[in-house]
């Protein structure tokens, strides 16, 4: 009989054994990375943005009408590049969605949050911007400030720094703008063929590598001349070479503008409410 007992009694603790050891199976065979996220995130991403109406209102109201965001839906952007092979690989792909982005995620040992926006496969990521009217709008007046707006370009590079030790998001970009149109009614102004390329870049041998303007700006909680409190963006680095196909004025062009080796470093702006 006791003998029985025992035998019952190491089947029984055999039992939970097995039971406890099933219950935890699963979770042993979890890999724990897949919890930890220690390796961080990454985003594939293709969007279109349309909005009817963007206002800003204080007393009276900015309006910006119409506005789109998406990709460029061209092939003949960078004309320099004139390789076929190579235009294709760069500009091939084109289409309405701004795509062809990787957004990489990761929090750093420090606790540094880490954000890093790349394309996904060699060619550039192409983006183009339109507007329609900008207006200051009161009670009684308005005025069209802005027309026909058209940008398009390419981004080879976004990377985002928020800091812990010193609490300040660093942002750090190459970008290029192959054309950007624009009227300012209010002053019988019109810009044609704006391009904005790297200051390093030479249309002669063209390089994608250096066909993107460099920036490099802080933004964080600052302090204004009277002590209190600022959104602060300091402006570290922008340089780029910068051409006007055609000035405007009156609806007349007046002639064709470069600026070559254009080079902006530290410039501080304080924002605030008054």
């Amino acid at each position: 009989m006791k003998s029985l007992k025992k035998s019952v009694l190491v089947l029984a603790i055999s039992s939970l054994s097995f039971a406890a050891h099933a219950e935890l199976k699963p979770l042993e065979d979890t890999h724990m990375g897949n919890i930890t996220g220690q390796a961080g995130v990454t985003i594939e991403l293709e969007t279109q943005v349309n909005i009817g109406e963007f206002r800003y209102t204080d007393e009276g109201s900015l309006s910006i009408k119409d506005i789109f965001i998406g990709g460029a839906n061209r092939t003949d952007m960078f004309a320099e590049f004139t390789d076929p092979g190579i235009r294709n690989l760069l500009f091939g792909q084109s289409s309405t969605l701004i795509d062809n982005i990787k957004v990489e995620i990761d929090i750093a040992d420090d606790g540094d949050a880490l954000i890093n926006v790349f394309p996904l496969v060699a060619a550039p990521i192409d983006f183009s911007v339109t507007t329609g009217e900008w207006s200051l709008q009161g009670h009684t007046d308005s005025t069209l400030l802005a027309n026909n707006f058209a940008m398009d370009g390419i981004l080879t590079e976004l990377k985002i720094r928020i800091d812990t030790a010193t609490d300040k998001m660093n942002v750090q970009t190459m970008f290029a703008i192959d054309d950007l149109d624009v009227d300012i009614p209010f002053l019988a102004l019109g810009i044609r063929d704006m391009r904005v390329t790297g200051a390093d870049f030479d249309p002669n041998n063209p390089l994608i590598t250096r066909l993107g303007a460099k920036v490099d700006l802080d933004i964080y909680n600052g302090t204004r001349a009277n002590g209190s409190s600022a959104l602060a963006i300091d402006l570290n680095t922008f340089e780029a070479d910068v051409t006007i196909g055609q000035v405007l004025v009156g609806g007349t062009s007046i002639g064709s503008v470069a600026l070559d080796n254009l080079a902006i470093q530290n410039t501080s702006m304080r924002i605030y409410g008054h």
